[in-house]
């Protein structure tokens, strides 16, 4: 009798040895999943958090791991063994991954803290040109003209020269080969006319280079709206062809001569020119843009939702400051009135949220 509750103790005492050994692993994994979720609501009340998040829990998954082994019931050689082991892991991981996913990591973070470009920015990297949806520790995703997703890995970025189209506004230009026997001066006057006519700000004509048997001229002008870029890029030359035409000009260079034999007084233009639409070249970049737009709005939402509060919070402290009954009675009313729009921008936030949640699924 006494050998069999010698054993049964001794078993009770091997198994809660070992259901204590799993408490650290089950302690690590809660803390984690816990601050996971209270980083996505955080994520969802604010914007530029992501990339943040996903170094908090880069770090805190790598301090789990040091937690367990070093609260694990085991004797000291082998704990010493467990921690040498990771190291010599991690050591490895850095050394084979550094041009891969720790330099993608380490670009990202490069990136994040030049804040060289943001949602919703044109960009231009080498062959790829569209407009930035996304931003992540090991990558940034723009959406292209075709409105396809392009994702670019954040070492790509930090390798290669970025161009940035400023939200302030950015120039519009295009190129033209018109022949030597047709006055500089008169040209400029066209492709002046052209811009002005799309109301391009403060156009300009430069000369670029005198060719062989043309010359090129560059015509450009200020766009202030960057979200219609490819609209305007496209009228302008339209624009152009529709100026040059109607000035009697032909857009073709003295050498087309060389090639195919037709009379002096023959004029290689149409006989009507007809007016660009406006509307028409405007509907299709609300659809090539639509996530790039969507994202670009969502963290709008959030920075005025966030100044909005902060108004709000200081009218409330400035309450004390109220000498009279009317001025704490207008204060009261300006309260109630970032108040209700506060609750207007959680409104539209939260249905961006929603739309940006639709199209991902």
């Amino acid at each position: 009798m006494q050998n069999l509750l010698d054993s049964l103790s001794k078993t009770l005492g091997n198994l809660g040895q070992d259901v204590f050994s799993f408490v650290p692993l089950v302690s690590v994994i809660l803390v984690l999943v816990v601050a996971g979720r209270l980083l996505n609501i955080q994520a969802s009340r604010a914007s530029g958090v992501r990339f943040r998040n996903q170094l908090i829990m880069v770090g805190l998954s790598f301090l789990g791991v040091l937690v367990v082994i070093v609260v694990l019931p085991v004797e000291a050689g082998v704990r010493s063994q467990l921690l040498t082991l990771v190291g010599i892991i991690t050591s490895v991981t850095i050394s084979l991954s550094s041009s891969t996913f720790l330099g993608n990591a380490m670009a990202g973070i490069m990136l994040k803290s030049v804040r060289n470009f943001r949602s919703g920015d044109f960009v231009q990297v080498g062959d790829h040109f569209g407009r930035v949806t996304e931003r992540g520790l090991f990558h940034t995703e723009i959406q292209t003209a075709t409105r396809d997703l392009t994702t670019l890995p954040n070492l790509f970025l930090a390798t290669t020269p970025v161009r940035v189209v400023r939200s302030s506004g950015t120039i519009v230009d295009a190129t033209v080969s018109l022949g030597f026997n047709i006055p500089h001066a008169r040209i400029e006057t066209v492709l002046l006319a052209a811009a002005e006519q799309i109301e391009l700000k403060e156009p300009f004509v430069q000369v670029l280079d005198l060719g062989d048997f043309s010359v090129n001229y560059r015509v450009a002008g200020l766009l202030e709206d960057t979200k219609r870029l490819l609209t305007f890029r496209s009228r302008l030359r339209v624009a152009m062809l529709d100026a040059l035409h109607q000035a009697g000009i032909e857009i073709v260079s003295p050498n087309f001569m060389n090639v195919r034999d037709y009379d002096p007084r023959h004029e290689f233009r149409p006989t009507a020119a007809s007016a660009p639409s406006p509307a028409a070249a405007d509907a299709p970049v609300e659809v090539v843009f639509d996530k790039a737009e969507e994202a670009a709005t969502l963290a709008t939402l959030r920075h005025a939702l966030s100044d909005q509060q902060t108004q709000a919070d200081e009218l409330e402290k400035s309450l004390k400051e109220c000498k009279t009954d009317q001025e704490r009675d207008t204060r009261r009313a300006e309260v109630a009135r970032a108040r209700r729009q506060i609750e207007k921008l959680k409104a539209d936030v939260a249905a961006a949220e929603e739309k940006e949640k639709a199209d991902d699924d």
